[in-house]
């Protein structure tokens, strides 16, 4: 749901100050203004479209050029206070899963993303993964000094030693395991609610490939040794900075599951029917359809599951 777009990254411009600061001098323009991770979202019926505004409009921020559409409108980003930009609640909790009635709204991406058009979505997930890395990372790595931002805001420049930084994210694998019945195992993180389940999931380690991550994952999870891995796609998660790599693996015969007790509460083994029933009579919760998770247990389950997530 978040690798979605309809506008060019126009990544060849990003070094072209003078266009850069022509698109931003354009009143065409249009911006989205992002509010400690939050937007601007007007709610109608079951969908939900992006409060974007003018240049001359926005606040004061960290700037990051998203790109031009194929009617040749500019798209910026700019990570500051939304002021009196919209009228509504005050901020929705950023972890939530709640929206709003009808009107403007601030949102979190992972709220409202489902509910936006492709542009939306690729804008809203572009611009919330580029200010998660500029609030992150505002020093040189080398000598200390405080960075400046680029122009089009994809790097960073330390006026000191004259080093280049540019956006970094970490590499996460999240898979399917089934077994010889082609049961699904899902498993509850001990941060989550009582109820709340997924598919295994982890970070790629340094010298090691995703096949081998997804392997020693699942191994240390749940005990479980797999084969067969097989890669499925990707989806940006910038909830602060990873690519999520999703994928199948094959649990082999004869073996029982043992939790790591750490990060893991529990983990079993479902059949379609007894996932079905589980949510119906609502003893588990799946993760929201803007995850690949979702999209991944779906896939495995063979349509769309039904339930309130």
């Amino acid at each position: 749901m978040l690798a979605r777009g309809e506008v060019d990254r126009a990544s060849a411009r990003r070094e072209d100050a003078d266009w850069i600061a022509a698109a931003w001098a354009d009143g065409a323009t249009r911006v989205l203004v992002l509010d400690k991770g939050q937007a601007l979202a007007r709610f109608g019926e079951g969908e939900a479209g992006l409060v974007l505004v003018p240049p001359a409009q926005a606040p004061d921020g960290v700037r990051f050029l998203l790109g031009v559409d194929a009617a040749g409108t500019a798209y910026f980003g700019v990570a500051g206070p939304a002021g009196g930009l919209g009228a509504g609640p005050p901020p929705l909790p950023g972890s939530g899963l709640a929206l709003p009635g009808a009107g403007v709204h601030p949102v979190a991406l992972r709220q409202a993303a489902h509910l936006l058009g492709d542009r939306d979505a690729g804008l809203f997930t572009h611009a919330v993964a580029l200010s998660n890395w500029h609030a992150r990372h505002t020093h040189c790595p080398r000598c200390g000094t405080p960075t400046v931002p680029a122009p089009a805001g994809h790097a960073r420049h330390c006026p000191t030693d004259g080093s280049e930084h540019f956006p970094r994210i970490d590499p996460a694998v999240i898979m399917l395991v089934t077994d010889g019945e082609d049961r699904c195992l899902l498993a509850r993180n001990r941060q989550w609610p009582a109820r709340r389940v997924s598919i295994l999931a982890g970070f790629v380690e340094p010298g090691e490939s995703a096949e081998q991550a997804v392997i020693r994952e699942v191994r240390e999870e749940t005990g479980i040794g797999v084969s067969a891995v097989r890669y499925l796609g990707s989806q940006p998660w910038p909830m602060p900075q990873s690519l999520m790599l999703g994928f199948r693996a094959q649990a082999g015969q004869g073996q029982q599951i043992t939790v790591d007790d750490e990060e893991i509460a529990e983990a079993r083994w479902f059949s379609r029917a007894e996932l079905s029933s589980q949510i119906a009579a609502g003893e588990i919760l799946l993760p929201p359809p803007v995850s690949i998770a979702h999209r991944i247990i779906e896939s495995w389950y063979g349509e769309p599951i039904p339930g309130t997530w």
